[in-house]
């Protein structure tokens, strides 16, 4: 699913507060849930005004060792897109899922691109590389180590599933100063209110303390939606595609976008 892009501009100078990351740690303390479903779903592309804009699509797979492969791809038809893909491993027994790896490449208007941002849980890096694959960049992750760049759909499904009412996580971003920033996620008001009946909605942003007011009101919208009824599945999400791309909505195929507060 879908996830924040590898480039930090979606945020603003009130980012520049933050301090980067601390020693390598050697595995994600991350404890995702399990996919409400398998395969592939197909899904469509809107900009800012809801006009169809290009194809996208989730798959989730099971891998022959027995691991996760999340793949994501959403953006304009032969212009501004992003792949993102994961590797997660089965831990706790078989309960929860952790990623071993997690990267994302992005392309602007003009198809060209812009970069890999590339996070290593097992090494305890994450690292940026430019457009011909050089490496710019590294920092070791936090020795808590919660990044979480391209599994939000799963790290989201303990709070619409009732089991969890607020979540921490990171995010690693490549410009503004290469830095890990640290996000809160929490049921949208009417989703717990039961206002909005067709999905269940988290919202995120970053957690910047009494700075939050501050970004409030030059952050992007963050969603994620999720279907209300067991087992929860992905429905749509909505974020930029990149720093200082266009924010898209990301919808499910057969999922009316009217269904997607704007509120």
């Amino acid at each position: 699913m879908p996830w924040p892009s590898c480039h930090p501009a979606l945020l603003v100078g009130t980012l520049l507060w933050l301090a980067a990351g601390a020693p390598a740690q050697a595995d994600s303390a991350l404890r995702l849930a399990w996919p409400g479903a398998f395969g592939v779903r197909p899904a469509v592309t809107y900009d800012a005004e809801r006009n169809r804009v290009g194809d996208a699509e989730i798959r989730i797979e099971r891998l022959p060792d027995g691991n996760v492969s999340l793949r994501s791809v959403s953006g304009f038809t032969g212009a501004a897109r992003t792949q993102l893909h994961a590797v997660l491993e089965p831990i706790d027994g078989g309960q929860h899922l952790r990623p071993l790896w997690q990267e994302s490449r992005s392309f602007d208007a003009d198809a060209r691109a812009l970069g890999r941002l590339h996070i290593d849980h097992l090494a305890g890096f994450a690292r940026c590389f430019d457009a011909g694959g050089q490496e710019i960049a590294a920092l070791a992750l936090p020795a808590e180590d919660r990044v979480a760049n391209v599994a939000l759909n799963l790290l989201f499904l303990p709070l619409v599933g009732g089991d969890a009412s607020e979540l921490t996580f990171d995010l690693f971003f490549c410009g503004l100063g290469v830095r890990f920033v640290t996000f809160s996620a929490n049921l949208a008001p009417e989703s717990l209110t039961g206002g909005r009946h067709h999905a269940l909605e988290v919202r995120f942003g970053p957690d910047l303390g009494i700075a939050s007011f501050i970004a409030s009101a030059v952050v992007p919208k963050l969603s994620v939606w999720f279907t209300p009824d067991e087992p929860h599945v992905w429905m749509a999400h909505r974020l930029p595609l990149y720093g200082g791309g266009p924010e898209v909505l990301v919808v499910r195929e057969g999922v009316p976008p009217q269904w997607l507060g704007d509120d």
